[in-house]
C-alpha cells in the first residue's frame, strides 16, 4: 500500500505530508464515487481489454501504417462503443447540456433533431429536454442504441425519440432536419470521408439547418492546446486514418460539403470545441 500510495502522490492523485496520505482536490472532485461530479467510469472505455490491445499489439505497425492495421475500433458492430456508451457519460454530461442551453437560445430553436453515431445519446437527448417538443432520431448500431433507448427512457421523452439501426455510412437518415448531430465522430476518419459525412448530413438538412460536431481541435501547430493535441495519438492506433483536425481543416471541409459557415469554439472548461457549420 504504501508503494501504491508513493506511486499515485507521484502522479498528483494523492499528496503525503509526514507519512499521512490524502486525496489531492482532483481525486476529491473526480475520482471519489460519492462526487457529482465523479467520472471514473471512463476507464471501463478506455482501458477497456478491445481498446488496450489495439495498443499493445504492434506499435510499430500503426506508425509504418499510418494508422490501426485492420479497421481498428470502428470495425461495425464493434463491441466496445456499448462499452463506450455506458462508461462516457461523465465525460460528455457538462458539453451536451452546455450544448442544449446554447440551441435553446436560438432564435428559432429546432423541432427536428438527428444524431449520428448517437452512442448513448446524451447530446440528443439533452436538447429534447430544453427544446419542449423537439424530436430526436438517433443512428448507430443496435446493440449500441438500446443504451441510448434507456437513458431517453430515463430521460421521460417517450415517442420523441426514435432511432435507425445501422452504419451511419449506409442507412438513409431521412430529411427536413433542423440540427444535425455528429459529436465525437468526425475524428475516426480522413477529411474526405469526413467530407462525405458532411455533405449527407447537409442533404438531410432543413434550409438554414446547421451540423453540429463535437470534436478535439488542436491549433495549426498540432502540438498545443495538450489534451486536444494529443487526442491525434489516439485515433493513430484506433483507426485506419482517424486524426484530430485543426479549425482550418473543418472549415475547408464544411465548404466542399456544401457548407457556407464553419466556425469553432472552445467548450467552456472542456477539452474539446463545438464545431458548427451552416
Amino acid at each position: 500500500m504504501r508503494i501504491l500510495s508513493d506511486y499515485l502522490t507521484v502522479h498528483g492523485f494523492l499528496h503525503k505530508e509526514a507519512g499521512r496520505y490524502g486525496l489531492a482536490p482532483s481525486t476529491t472532485v473526480f475520482l471519489t464515487t460519492s462526487s457529482p461530479a465523479w467520472m471514473g467510469s471512463i476507464v471501463e472505455f478506455l482501458a477497456a481489454p478491445e481498446m488496450m490491445a489495439l495498443w499493445l499489439e504492434d506499435p510499430v505497425a500503426m506508425v509504418r501504417n499510418g494508422g490501426a492495421v485492420g479497421l481498428g475500433s470502428i470495425a461495425p458492430e464493434h463491441p466496445v462503443w456499448v462499452k463506450f456508451a455506458r462508461a462516457m457519460v461523465p465525460f460528455v454530461a457538462q458539453n451536451a447540456q452546455g450544448i442544449a442551453e446554447q440551441v435553446r437560445a436560438w432564435p428559432d430553436p429546432p423541432k427536428r433533431v438527428l444524431d449520428i453515431a448517437a452512442g448513448h445519446g446524451l447530446f440528443g437527448i439533452a436538447i429534447a429536454k430544453a427544446v419542449p417538443h423537439a424530436e430526436v432520431v438517433a443512428v448507430d448500431w443496435q446493440a449500441v442504441l438500446q443504451v441510448a433507448k434507456e437513458n431517453a427512457t430515463a430521460a421521460e421523452l417517450g415517442t420523441r425519440y426514435r432511432t435507425i439501426a445501422g452504419s451511419a455510412f449506409e442507412v438513409d437518415w431521412g430529411k427536413e432536419f433542423d440540427v444535425v448531430l455528429l459529436t465525437n465522430f468526425l475524428h475516426h476518419f480522413d477529411m474526405p470521408t469526413c467530407v462525405e459525412l458532411l455533405s449527407k448530413a447537409r442533404r438531410s438538412l432543413n434550409p438554414g439547418g446547421r451540423a453540429l460536431a463535437v470534436e478535439f481541435v488542436p491549433n495549426d501547430d498540432r502540438v498545443t492546446p495538450p489534451f486536444a493535441a494529443a487526442f491525434s495519438f489516439m485515433m493513430l492506433a484506433s483507426t485506419p486514418a482517424g486524426d484530430a483536425h485543426t479549425a482550418r481543416e473543418y472549415e475547408q471541409m464544411g465548404r466542399d460539403a456544401g457548407f457556407t459557415k464553419v466556425s469553432s469554439t472552445p467548450l467552456g472548461r472542456s477539452p474539446q470545441s463545438l464545431v458548427v457549420f451552416e
